[in-house]
């Protein structure tokens, strides 16, 4: 009866490691948008061939089977669609709000100081004919792409839930790997942007074998009490390239260092996720996932202030792209000096996690008040959220 009652509460405990390691991918991201920052030097794109991106999209694959892929055992298929489908309609709302608040934010800030046409796309910054290109998702600022890939993915989840169930997991890893490869034969194949002729950035068709791929990694986890089976020979593996990675990728001659990278290449492809970029992820991804220590550092008091970024996500990934914006706004304008760093960093630390705690306390009331109204009777449900 004990063991019983210890492994259901072990299953319904939300893993801290996902959340921590999406607080600090978000906070990577946040850095690596301001090029003038010091910090961007040391995020996970100057040891690695991918970089926080990668991260963000295969958690939000492993998330949205605990939040969505769980729930179709247990509830009504409509009562799912329909949380399914108010996550993409407030993923929406987020992405236009952030392209309203950017664009007006350049706008008005051109008349007091310089703004280089490179911050956001001159048709957009000029002028406001396109807005229906950008309502349709046809145009997609830089920056600003990242939310819309994730609508994408999740408005397939659905059908790859039934697929999952009909055909299983070898089946849908196979298609949706082959997919991958095809668009990494011919990048061509690619959504339209307006902005762009290449197309999105960060290309659905490719960046899906990601999603899927954390979806599948979420379903075998969910197997083993949240972790994926440690193999020391996978391990190992997993960090000589991880290793090999970290050399290659080393900015060695911006920090004055003679050119130590053992082998001859250009940048791995971000738009088509090069097998380079996809593996790196997955790597550090499974190095994590299978650890003991990780979920020891999780739970830690640093870990735990990740994890308070990583739960909400969303939010968190909108101020922190408004912080990005001011922060290149200012640093531009007013120089790159020590004095403007530390300010621009601290402030903009400072306002992720004031909305981090926010949100904390109205999730924790809310949580609060359905637990008053079910009495004390009504069973714990699990933590899963995006």
């Amino acid at each position: 009866m004990g063991n019983s009652t210890s492994r259901a509460a072990s299953h319904h405990r939300r893993d801290h490691r996902v959340d921590a390691l999406r607080g600090v991918a978000l906070l990577m991201m946040c850095v690596d948008h301001i090029p003038q920052d010091v910090l961007n030097r040391f995020t996970m794109r100057n040891i690695g061939f991918a970089d926080a991106a990668e991260v963000f999209v295969l958690l939000a694959g492993y998330a949205s089977w605990l939040a969505y892929g769980r729930a179709f055992g247990t509830r009504p298929v409509a009562t799912v669609l329909m949380r399914i489908g108010r996550r993409c309609w407030q993923l929406y709302a987020y992405q236009i709000m952030l392209v309203v608040v950017c664009v007006s934010t350049i706008r008005i800030w051109r008349h007091f100081w310089p703004v280089p046409v490179d911050f956001l796309e001159p048709e957009l910054a000029h002028g406001l004919d396109s807005v229906w290109r950008v309502l349709s998702l046809v145009a997609l600022p830089g920056n600003l792409n990242i939310l819309p890939l994730y609508i994408v993915l999740l408005v397939g989840f659905a059908p790859l839930y039934a697929l999952l169930r009909g055909a299983g997991t070898s089946v849908v890893l196979g298609l949706s790997g082959t997919v991958w490869l095809v668009v990494n034969v011919n990048p061509r194949l690619n959504f339209p942007n307006w902005l762009d002729p290449d197309g999105w950035y960060f290309d659905p068709l490719a960046w899906q074998f990601l999603f899927v791929l954390g979806v599948c990694a979420a379903r075998v986890a969910g197997r083993h009490d949240g972790s994926l089976p440690r193999s020391r020979l996978l391990a190992a593996g997993c960090g000589l390239y991880l290793v090999f990675s970290a050399v290659q990728s080393f900015p060695w001659m911006d920090w004055g260092f003679d050119d130590l990278r053992p082998v001859a290449m250009g940048v791995p492809d971000k738009m088509i996720l090069s097998p380079w970029r996809l593996l790196d992820v997955l790597a550090l991804f499974y190095l994590v996932q299978s650890s003991a220590r990780a979920t020891e550092l999780a739970a830690t008091r640093g870990g735990q202030l990740m994890a308070l970024f990583g739960r909400h996500s969303l939010e968190i990934f909108t101020m922190g792209t408004i912080v990005d914006l001011y922060g290149r706004l200012v640093l531009t304008s007013f120089g790159t000096g020590v004095v403007m760093q530390v300010a621009v960093n601290v402030v903009g630390f400072g306002v992720l996690l004031a909305v981090a705690r926010v949100r904390e306390r109205q999730r924790n009331a809310a949580r609060g008040a359905t637990r008053g109204g079910q009495g004390n009777l009504a069973p714990s449900t699990p933590l899963c959220g995006n």
